[in-house]
């Protein structure tokens, strides 16, 4: 019997069961939806975590370190117990982590794989105050980083690769509604940082004087410290969205005011010009993954914008793999469908069988009949779920965009035809290989035994 002939027999053979064969199908389905959403979903992350990084980050930036368990490389247990390391810092309860001195910076700086080396100072003020405001407030500062896009509900942020002027500065657009201002107003208005210098313990001798010529009230001066304001004009407010990579809780100041800033603060402490990381790019012609390994060679570790997309694509993995074992685990419940549908088929077409069989049919084509019909009920499943999935998910993409912040021309489901040719291939494999066992119970029956079947 020639192949399209027994296709067509299949076909027509289950169509003499339409509920059983569709309630098949459907088993299958639910396993191909799922799936399909799955694959969908992961492209969709995939371009949207690659649009991400290309927009917002220096593809040429690196993040660099001394110490590289901060990117959880070469981690050690921690035993409690750890070598003193005289430029290293650490929080109550966790491991000593090696920080960057002037010495390194300068190091850096004198590569010629490098440029545009800012080391990331640690920015704290005592509180902050607005023109035309009476009361003082206390945030967050961080430094602006050049290498990552930011973007502005009001106002304007730099361009990517260019730096804030030394007297302006961003804030976060929530911060319009704690200080009840429109945001339009805030823009162009001065405000005042206050910072405090660490005061050193003072000698007796400095203790008699200060009595002798200024009083308790001297006294009272020495322990309050020396404090510096600071006045910046706010050039915008940044608005934090799904396609933004900058934080929106923190103050903004350029890189040359943070140097002189943290050098104000933390002098006279064991932190002063000691530095947890630098930013800098590879520099042109270099490509950043050379860099890397040659900083790597040098006692450094770095990040690349490569490592940061390699870092999302590596959750969306994840999250892709979890959504697509529930589809996993749908199929296999489908293929005991298929088998137990196979079954009762051949038990009530047994006359039916030793009929074929009698007037010349070869077992083998008996059991090739009853695998196209396996593989048609995978067919039938794997397009009706498929063909769901990408109806379902195109129609709710807006949706979807909207509710996530997407931003326009992005989409959580991204479906491409090839991937889904394969899923259906896939699922007619899957389905001959469940209706394998019943196939070769058709093709063993006896011709006269089964022509006996009542």
């Amino acid at each position: 019997m020639k192949m399209t002939d027994t296709i067509r027999r299949a076909g027509r053979s289950l169509s003499q069961a339409k509920a059983r064969t569709l309630l098949t199908s459907l088993a299958i389905a639910v396993g191909a939806f799922t799936l399909t959403l799955a694959l969908a979903a992961g492209e969709g992350s995939r371009q949207y975590a690659d649009k991400l990084i290309s927009s917002n980050v220096d593809p040429r930036a690196l993040f660099i370190v001394k110490d590289k368990t901060i990117f959880g490389e070469g981690a050690e247990a921690n035993t409690g117990l750890k070598e003193y390391e005289q430029n290293a810092t650490n929080s109550q309860g966790g491991p000593a982590i090696k920080l960057l001195t002037e010495e390194d910076i300068q190091k850096l700086i004198a590569r010629d794989d490098l440029e545009d080396v800012r080391p990331t100072y640690q920015l704290s003020s005592e509180y902050l105050s607005l023109t035309g405001l009476d009361k003082k407030y206390t945030a967050n500062l961080s430094v602006y980083n050049p290498d990552i896009q930011s973007e502005a509900a009001v106002g304007s942020v730099p361009a990517l690769g260019q730096d804030l002027g030394n007297n302006e500065i961003l804030i976060p657009e929530s911060f319009a509604q704690t200080l009840n201002i429109s945001a339009q107003e805030l823009v162009g208005k001065q405000l005042t940082l206050t910072f405090a210098k660490p005061s050193k313990a003072p000698t007796t001798e400095e203790i008699n004087r200060i009595i002798a010529t200024e009083g308790v009230a001297g006294l009272s001066r020495l322990g309050q410290g020396e404090t510096r304001d600071v006045i910046f004009t706010i050039r915008g407010l940044t608005k934090q969205s799904q396609t933004s990579l900058t934080s929106n809780t923190a103050i903004q100041v350029s890189n040359a005011q943070a140097k002189v800033l943290s050098d104000y603060t933390t002098q006279g402490t064991d932190n002063y010009q000691k530095y947890l990381g630098v930013n800098a790019k590879a520099a042109e012609g270099k490509s950043p993954e050379d860099v890397k390994a040659a900083l790597s060679s040098a006692g450094f570790a770095a990040q690349t914008a490569k490592d940061l997309q390699n870092l999302l694509f590596t959750i969306v993995n994840i999250l892709q793999g979890i959504v697509a074992g529930f589809g996993i685990l749908a199929l296999i419940a489908s293929v005991f469908g298929i088998i137990n549908t196979q079954y009762i088929s051949v038990l009530e077409r047994t006359q039916q069988i030793g009929l074929m069989k009698a007037l010349g049919m070869r077992g083998k084509d008996v059991a090739r009949l009853f695998r196209y019909e396996a593989a048609w009920i995978g067919f039938l499943g794997g397009v009706l779920g498929a063909g769901t999935a990408w109806i379902a998910g195109t129609l709710l993409n807006p949706w979807i965009t909207k509710q996530l912040d997407l931003g326009d021309g992005n989409s959580l489901l991204i479906f491409q035809i090839i991937p889904v040719v394969f899923l259906i291939i896939s699922l007619m494999i899957i389905a001959v290989v469940a209706g394998y066992f019943p196939a070769r119970k058709a093709a063993r029956l006896d011709p006269i035994e089964a022509l006996r079947t009542e």
